[in-house]
């Protein structure tokens, strides 16, 4: 899709159409209605980032059709969250699927190259944990960015996590994933100069109300610079972390 903008941008540029007929053509269609979705064409556009599938609740065959439309429009990777292994199976019978169970995620081509300004390091408290640590790992590397795992370094072991400081200080984002009592947000926040994104997860006993718990630890962090997504959204958080690692000074005379 970018490319294609590329080329209607040059063509303005040689004189070959006028920028009316370009402003025309970049209206064209900016989703396709196939009937139970409208795939968003232009969200690369807006937003740097191509759609991705929330594979929750569609049938296999709408997401093969959305995933198809993608294709078509020249989306050379897919992202589909919350994909059944059920529906991962029948899906590699016809396209090129890789399917990471633990994650429950399914990509679509191939992982791009890495091209964020630094590091994302994520870290769970336990290995209960890790299927949510994955889904946001696979995510921040599907759109391009290097990922160190640091998993099983909660806080009922603290020298665990602090036997790892170099890879800490040396990340230019960190995801701090945890059920329970969630306190590895706010240990991590205490010890880094890098944002913080947060995760609860549902992971716990019975007075953890599915991650409420950990969810309210986090948001009332002493700890500076934590953000917090909802329970169990290992996509957000590493969406926003890729976000945050691409991110350019876009006004270099902006006086702080």
């Amino acid at each position: 899709m970018s490319e294609g903008i590329r080329n209607i941008l040059n063509k303005v540029k040689s004189g070959e159409i006028s920028v009316d007929e370009a402003l025309l053509d970049l209206k064209k269609a900016p989703f396709e209605d196939i009937g139970y979705a409208k795939v968003d064409l232009h969200r690369r556009i807006r937003q740097g980032t191509a759609e991705v599938i929330f594979g929750a609740g569609k049938t296999t065959e709408q997401i093969i059709g959305v995933s198809s439309v993608m294709l078509k429009n020249g989306q050379k990777t897919i992202l589909i969250t919350h994909l059944s292994e059920d529906s991962a199976s029948e899906m590699a019978k016809v396209c090129e699927l890789t399917y990471f169970k633990q994650a429950r995620l399914g990509l679509i081509g191939a992982m791009p190259e890495k091209d964020g300004n630094g590091k994302i390091l994520v870290a769970t408290g336990g290995t209960s944990d890790i299927p949510v640590a994955e889904e946001a790992a696979l995510t921040a590397e599907a759109f391009g960015n290097e990922v160190v795992r640091l998993y099983d370094v909660g806080v009922a072991g603290l020298h665990r996590l602090l036997s790892h400081m170099d890879e800490l200080m040396s990340a230019n984002v960190i995801i701090s994933i945890a059920g329970m009592e969630g306190a590895l947000a706010s240990v991590i926040g205490g010890l880094v100069d890098c944002p913080v994104i947060a995760v609860p997860t549902s992971i716990g006993y019975g007075a953890s109300f599915g991650g409420v718990s950990a969810l309210l630890s986090m948001l009332n962090s002493c700890s500076s610079g934590v953000a917090v997504v909802n329970i169990d959204n290992g996509f957000g958080a590493g969406f926003l972390a890729s976000r945050i690692n691409h991110m350019e000074v876009k006004n270099e005379n902006t006086v702080l």
